[in-house]
């Protein structure tokens, strides 16, 4: 076993790199992260100490990014992101550049484990991306010069990661396996399909962007007599392909189909859907018989689709006091906001950008839908909603309403409450399709998009574009705002924001507006005005 000295002078830090923490954990090329794997390794077995050792996750993915990149990321025991409090410590001791300073760091953060007799224990798992192997290693020895406990799960999905770190802690969630995992997702949509008289679900063609969510989807359908896939872009021993022209990023940003499918003419009204790299976003699309037009059903689609569900089935129960409240970030599209405010009559709240700030307001419903627009999304439900709805199944007579009541707790089971689940997400729209007897068509027309671009522009300093309002208000530069609303106001149905990229010197312009030759006026006129400050 390696020795602190050894292992920090076996991983140094390469010079002029600062590597900082978000909401994806680290992410960097691949080649330069050894040093940062290492000392996760430290970081997850200290956050393991600190919480008595309890168990901690990393997971070594760059999720959509390009095959030459990775990233290594710490879970916490209920499957959530490392606490935001951690952020600055994993920012310090990923950059210490001597062993004086990367020991200080460790003796400090031990100085205050109320428990110094407690054991590490760190569960890993990596993607398919060339670099995994090594930057594994490099964590595995972080864990081992703490005296810690890991086990290597090998190759799997970041939720599945999620679920397991969640399982080891809360035995009540799933058995603490892989295998525990697809038992728990099958098992429940045969529950909820039984309840309707159905057996199985649709096939569906999956592009899993040549990542790990291709292996593991096909694990799941030779598993399940009611799940049926067929997998696309599925190449996972050619980690140079990962993400290359197909995934979930790639519809998503380039509004049409992977390459794979523009060859193959896909069905007409057919559900097609697509992972990332890593299985932790998903958006569906199918091309329209009668226009022969791609439709894509992205990240806002899938949480009208749930809210749509949840809330027909609670609206069966009478007396349930439950509340739903579904989360959304300002690339939400218009549309879909009025949808869920004025068809569906749910409330609609707005948190900045990244997961662990949605993740924070949907916690504070009984029902939390959280989407972000490229897919990444799930549903969170509190204690209180499995106590009233079991106090409601154990009074009810009607029939109806035990169906919609035990629907309703199993989907707690169903969907990946962890972090957002492809493999989670799309099974649980399929069920909510075919329970609703919805066709894709029919969820396409819920509501029609306003024309949306996203733009980006290289600024001198993007540390003075600040925001407030969900970041959809300009704070500073000072004026900028109000020049903002003024073009704005001359686009109908018009909208705008600017706010500063996380991990360069630039800015996002986003804007949406009735029409396409609208919004990309608006969108223009907008880039000029913040083009000052490049």
């Amino acid at each position: 076993m390696l020795s602190l000295k050894e292992g920090f002078d076996k991983y140094p830090k390469p010079k002029g790199i600062t590597y900082s923490y978000g909401t994806a954990g680290f992410r960097y090329i691949g080649d330069l992260l050894d040093s940062v794997a290492f000392k996760v390794g430290i970081i997850a077995s200290l956050r393991s100490m600190s919480l008595g050792g309890k168990t901690i996750g990393i997971v070594i993915t760059a999720s959509h990014n390009p095959p030459e990149q990775n990233g290594v990321k710490v879970i916490d025991p209920m499957g959530e992101m490392l606490p935001q409090e951690w952020e600055p410590f994993a920012n310090d001791f990923a950059n210490s550049g001597t062993f004086e300073e990367f020991q200080k760091y460790i003796m400090d953060k031990l100085d205050q484990v109320p428990d110094q007799r407690a054991k590490p224990r760190v569960i890993l798992a990596r993607d398919t991306r060339a670099s995994g192997p090594r930057l594994l290693k490099a964590a595995l020895d972080g864990v081992a010069v703490i005296n810690g406990t890991a086990t290597d799960f090998g190759k799997l999905t970041t939720p599945q990661l999620h679920y397991l770190t969640r399982c080891f802690n809360d035995p009540a969630f799933g058995r603490n396996t892989e295998e525990g995992y697809y038992s728990k997702l099958i098992t429940t949509a045969r529950k909820i399909l039984s309840l309707y008289g159905f057996k199985s679900l649709p096939e569906v063609t999956v592009d899993t962007a040549n990542g790990i969510g291709g292996d593991k989807l096909r694990k799941l359908d030779s598993l399940s007599d009611v799940l049926s896939f067929s997998v696309i872009n599925g190449k996972t021993d050619h980690p140079d392909l990962l993400n290359v022209d197909c995934g979930a990023d790639y519809v998503k940003t380039q509004q049409k189909l992977p390459a794979e499918l523009q060859k193959s003419s896909p069905k007409p009204d057919q559900l097609y859907s697509s992972f990332d790299g890593d299985a932790d976003r998903v958006v569906c699309y199918f091309v329209d018989g009668k226009t022969d037009k791609f439709r894509l059903l992205d990240g806002d689609r899938i949480a009208t689709l749930f809210a749509s569900f949840l809330g027909s089935l609670l609206k069966q129960l009478d007396g349930v006091d439950i509340t739903m409240g579904i989360v959304q970030t300002a690339y939400a599209n218009g549309s879909s906001t009025k949808f869920i405010r004025e068809k569906l009559k749910l409330p609609v709240y707005f948190t900045p950008t990244g997961v662990k700030h949605l993740h924070h307001r949907a916690q504070q419903f009984d029902v939390g839908i959280y989407f972000e627009a490229n897919g990444h999304g799930t549903v969170l439900f509190s204690k209180k909603y499995t106590s009233v709805l079991n106090g409601f199944l154990a009074q009810a007579t009607d029939q109806k309403q035990k169906i919609a009541a035990q629907t309703l707790l199993l989907l707690s089971d169903l969907i990946n409450q962890t972090v957002g689940d492809s493999i989670s997400d799309l099974v649980t729209a399929l069920v909510a399709l075919k329970v609703m007897g919805k066709s894709v068509n029919s969820w396409g027309a819920d509501y029609t998009e306003l024309p949306n671009r996203l733009y980006k522009l290289k600024v001198k300093d993007r540390g003075v574009f600040t925001t407030t309002d969900a970041e959809r208000k300009l704070v500073s530069p000072q004026g900028l705002q109000a020049e903002i609303d003024e073009e704005v106001s001359r686009h109908r149905q018009g909208r705008s924001f600017v706010r500063a990229s996380g991990s360069e010197d630039a800015v996002r312009v986003y804007a949406e507006a009735e029409t396409e030759e609208e919004c990309h006026r608006l969108g223009e006129g907008v880039c000029k005005l913040v083009q000052r400050f490049s």
